[in-house]
């Protein structure tokens, strides 16, 4: 049985930090989250926020796969609603998988340059 182990907070609360050291403990893991899809073929992060729902959609559908694959998947997205984890609950229900849940919330300053004024709209939330 596959795991998805969800893993959510703000822009900068170390959510990329925390599936890497996940994927470290177990390399067949695979770690998928919507900021990948802006980074270039150069290693540069260019965010645009009229793609942001392809990315999304994108982070979804590899899940799926390698969840169908049998493989464990780390995401780490913002999930600031608990609508916006839905997706992937379904989605582990359909796969059969253990879902997990990891909460991060450090505050280690947003490595995209997310201003302090959206974050905090994104507490909110």
């Amino acid at each position: 049985m596959p795991t998805l182990t969800l893993v959510r907070g703000l822009p900068g609360s170390g959510k990329s930090t925390t599936a890497r050291k996940l994927v470290e403990a177990n390399p067949d893991t695979a770690h998928f989250e919507a900021d990948m899809c802006f980074v270039g073929r150069d290693g540069v992060y260019r965010f645009d926020p009229d793609r942001l729902h392809l990315a999304h959609r994108w982070c979804l559908r590899q899940t799926r796969k390698a969840l169908k694959a049998g493989q464990d998947v780390v995401v780490s997205n913002v999930f600031a609603r608990r609508a916006n984890m839905e997706p992937y609950i379904n989605l582990a229900i359909d796969c059969d998988a253990e879902l997990q849940y990891m909460t991060c919330r450090g505050e280690f300053g947003s490595i995209h340059n997310v201003p302090p004024v959206a974050v905090e709209a994104m507490r909110r939330m």
